[in-house]
């Protein structure tokens, strides 16, 4: 890259940073955060404890918002600087090339937030993995993605803790569901939802044939107290039970693993990760209210018509995203068309640009 070639891709990025930045108004949330923590110190703030914890968050989100803006910022100033130095014998080296790419890797960063405005979109989420027919090929195909999706909380400043894990018969993951807490997880998260098709050469298959799993994903955003959602004793089965399998440091070995079945939609949750068996209830319930509250929002979208469901059947014809090994490496949407040749990285945990584009295109579509 020369310094022309230099200066008019930073000319390109910074467009686009003052137009999302104009969007974004970081003057009105700067606003907002004041405002909120006003509340903080007055001296009923702790009367409603649920909505002081809801304050609270606002606040830690928004603080994310506006360091991650003065993170970008800095740095668009900082090549800015760079720029003004830059003369007929000017060194252009490595590490400011590095630089123009970082920030253009940020600024597409604060675009997908940009995107991130469904009510929903702010709220930590329950991810859960099926594996489709095939046993231990399906089975194989749900540990890659869970290493995935772990990989992408890693990288972006999330956290999670294992509700269920369930470990194959011979390998991979019979089935899994993990809570996921962060900034605008759900909002990041929720294009990954449906059907998730494998094609490679089968590590199982003596004679290296070409093999096509399935794996379904779901992703149901947590509800706090802010949404009412009753569930009586009458309209759920509970069974407990002993985790089984050889789940190591995942299982646990006591008769306290809980699953819950809602009668009247037939949504079921478990849940093992605790030892105590109240606990493990506890959670499970709460799991259950997060698909609820997904399986409701997902039923009034059908009924407008807004969009169709994401989750089908988990098989032929009903995928979201196709990963291909063999015979070529790619990996495509097929909601957007958008493809990346990268395989290794994608499972990696690199699948950003999948979310950007699926939010980009949700928004052309509205």
């Amino acid at each position: 890259m020369n310094i022309q070639e230099f200066e008019d891709k930073f000319k390109l990025i910074s467009k686009k940073f003052n137009e999302i930045k104009n969007h974004l108004d970081i003057k009105n949330k700067k606003i907002i955060l004041n405002d909120l923590e006003s509340k903080t110190v007055e001296s009923d703030f702790w009367n409603n404890p649920n909505e002081s914890n809801l304050i609270l968050k606002k606040i830690k989100n928004i603080k994310k918002e506006l360091d991650f803006y003065s993170d970008i910022d800095n740095q668009y100033h900082y090549i800015l600087m760079h720029i003004d130095e830059f003369n007929d014998d000017y060194n252009l080296e490595d590490s400011t090339i590095k630089e123009l790419l970082d920030f253009s890797s940020l600024v597409d960063q604060l675009e997908i937030k940009m995107l991130l405005n469904d009510s929903d979109d702010e709220r930590d989420v329950i991810l859960t993995i099926h594996p489709g027919a095939g046993g231990t090929e399906s089975q194989d195909w749900v540990s890659m993605l869970y290493r995935m999706y772990v990989r992408w909380i890693d990288d972006n400043d999330c956290k999670y803790k294992i509700l269920n894990y369930h470990d194959g018969d011979d390998a991979g993951i019979k089935d899994v569901s993990i809570q996921i807490e962060g900034n605008y997880v759900f909002g990041q998260l929720k294009c990954e939802r449906g059907v998730h098709r494998l094609i490679r050469i089968s590590p199982f298959d003596s004679n290296s044939k070409r093999h096509t799993s399935f794996a379904a994903v779901f992703i149901d955003p947590i509800v706090d107290d802010d949404v009412d959602i009753k569930i009586n004793d009458n309209d759920i089965k509970i069974d407990t039970f002993r985790a089984s399998g050889a789940g190591g440091q995942h299982v646990n070995k006591t008769d306290s693993a809980v699953r819950i079945k809602h009668l009247e939609t037939g949504i079921v949750v478990q849940c093992q990760n605790q030892r105590s068996q109240l606990k493990n209830k506890n959670t499970a319930i709460k799991m259950l209210k997060s698909k609820l509250y997904q399986f409701e929002k997902e039923r009034k979208e059908a009924e407008k018509d807004i969009t169709n469901k994401d989750k089908k059947d988990i098989g032929w014809g009903s995928q979201i995203r196709t990963y291909t090994f063999h015979p070529y490496n790619l990996v495509k949407d097929h909601r957007t068309n958008f493809e990346i040749s990268d395989v290794n990285s994608v499972m990696d945990g690199n699948i950003n640009k999948f979310i950007r584009s699926y939010l980009l295109n949700k928004m052309e579509n509205k």
